[in-house]
């Protein structure tokens, strides 16, 4: 009993480390995990970006390209840049299409989202993976279809218009141009990134819905509580984190468009450059490359997207602390 008594009594030595200083140990074995993914995106993102930062600050041009040293310029580009109107008027367009090609992509997607949990099992799943389609079209593949169901020759969509009646949509529609301005431009692109993007969204949204309880519609219901009320009481605010990822994704894929904008209206139109294009524009865009003019503006796009990123991140983070 006094061998107990004292075995359990005795005080540790002091060589032995502290509980909580047992546990902040550290351990190498998760590091070391993570370590080729590190070595992987340091290659693919961060040494690329890394040059990209050098040579906005470099006059870089043919005869630099054929081996000539580069002549440093300093912050003279991004002087430029922010003293451009033109620089201003890309900004305004990928702002002003972000904001509207998210708030439809997530108004559709939401809506179908509901749409598909009002459907049986079978039917739901069937439903989803006909829309996914959508969202797993390449962006050349889709910026093609839209270019010649809104094109002049064939199009679908000038067809359909010219052969209703005028009094609801005027007349004309039949040589009509919608790559010739900005607004009609940045119109057939927000419906086909919108198309993109939807399908994501409606799925995601359906995977929330499916874990909420319907118990709590129920109880609504037996309060008097119709859908629009029900969807603002229960669905958003149970739902509120897969919406805020949803939406913070939304805004970077849609900063970045490229691909559907250069198929669709190409370099000739630079009234309807977003700041994507205005990069290539001017890296690559004429016999005369201006490389270190593209990287500073795409510096600019790459420090935006990085604001946007550490939002998303913030959000994980929160959403992983309240889990």
């Amino acid at each position: 009993m006094l061998d107990t008594a004292s075995a359990v009594g005795k005080a540790p030595d002091r060589g032995d480390p502290p509980g909580p200083a047992r546990s902040r140990r550290l351990r190498p074995g998760p590091y070391l995990l993570i370590l080729p993914a590190l070595a992987v995106i340091a290659v693919l993102m961060l040494w690329p970006i890394g040059q990209i930062g050098v040579m906005s600050l470099q006059k870089i041009g043919n005869r630099q390209l054929r081996g000539e040293p580069a002549e440093n310029v300093g912050l003279e580009y991004f002087r430029t840049i922010f003293a451009d109107p033109f620089f201003w008027q890309t900004l305004r367009h990928t702002v002003l299409f972000a904001a509207v090609a998210v708030t439809l992509t997530m108004t559709v997607g939401t809506l179908i989202g509901l749409l598909l949990n009002r459907l049986g099992r079978r039917m739901a799943n069937l439903v989803a993976g006909g829309v996914l389609v959508a969202w797993a079209t390449p962006p050349v593949t889709a910026a093609i279809i839209f270019s010649w169901l809104f094109g002049t020759t064939g199009g679908l969509v000038n067809w359909l218009l010219d052969r209703l009646p005028d009094a609801l949509v005027g007349g004309g529609w039949a040589d009509y141009n919608w790559f010739a301005t900005p607004l009609s431009t940045y119109t057939v692109l927000t419906v086909c990134v919108v198309w993109q993007a939807c399908p994501f969204v409606a799925v995601s949204v359906l995977a929330g819905l499916k874990s909420v309880p319907d118990e709590l519609y129920e109880a609504a219901r037996v309060d008097g509580s119709g859908p629009w009320r029900s969807f603002w009481t229960i669905t958003v605010p149970l739902l509120k984190p897969i919406f805020m990822v949803l939406i913070v994704m939304s805004v970077i894929w849609d900063f970045k468009v490229f691909t559907q904008l250069f198929v669709m209206s190409g370099l000739a139109n630079r009234d309807a450059f977003n700041l994507s294009l205005y990069a290539y524009s001017e890296a690559f865009g004429s016999l005369n490359p201006k490389l270190g003019m593209g990287s500073a503006i795409a510096v600019v796009l790459t420090l935006i997207l990085l604001v946007v990123t550490a939002v998303y991140v913030r959000v994980m983070v929160r959403q992983g602390e309240t889990a």
